[in-house]
């Protein structure tokens, strides 16, 4: 089983890939938007087959020109990809309003807020989302 990270955070990035690695899944790790879209571009054009991920984990802030919410949106333009579960994580309070347009926009299952909860209690979501 195969995870993708998408954030820039070295402490946060670290933290996630011990916590799949403790759930048997392996990661795909990408600290910008620009990088994960390179490897969609891969997946797309039948370059990467293999292993695809089931579920996504995105931070909204990324350097570069690409955002969480586009990284969100351009997963669910990928074939192969789109109908992975999605779990946003942001920590900056957004309005109720803005919740609901990134979700909406990204069709994402999930918005969560840094600090993140305990590492089971996201174990439960991640497990839960991944078997649906």
């Amino acid at each position: 089983m195969r995870w993708v990270i998408v954030e820039d955070e070295p402490d946060i990035y670290e933290v996630l890939n011990h916590m799949y690695d403790l759930l048997g899944a392996a990661s795909i790790a990408f600290t910008t938007g620009e990088d994960i879209d390179a490897w969609l571009e891969a997946v797309d054009s039948g370059e990467i087959t293999d292993d695809l991920p089931v579920f996504a984990l995105i931070d909204l802030r990324l350097p570069g020109d690409m955002d969480g919410v586009q990284v969100g949106e351009r997963i669910r333009r990928c074939a192969k990809l789109r109908d992975i579960p999605i779990v946003l994580m942001t920590a900056y309070r957004l309005s109720p309003a803005t919740e609901a347009e990134y979700i909406k926009r990204t069709n994402a299952h999930r918005l969560l807020y840094k600090p993140l909860p305990s590492i089971q209690t996201l174990q439960e979501m991640f497990l839960t989302l991944v078997k649906k």
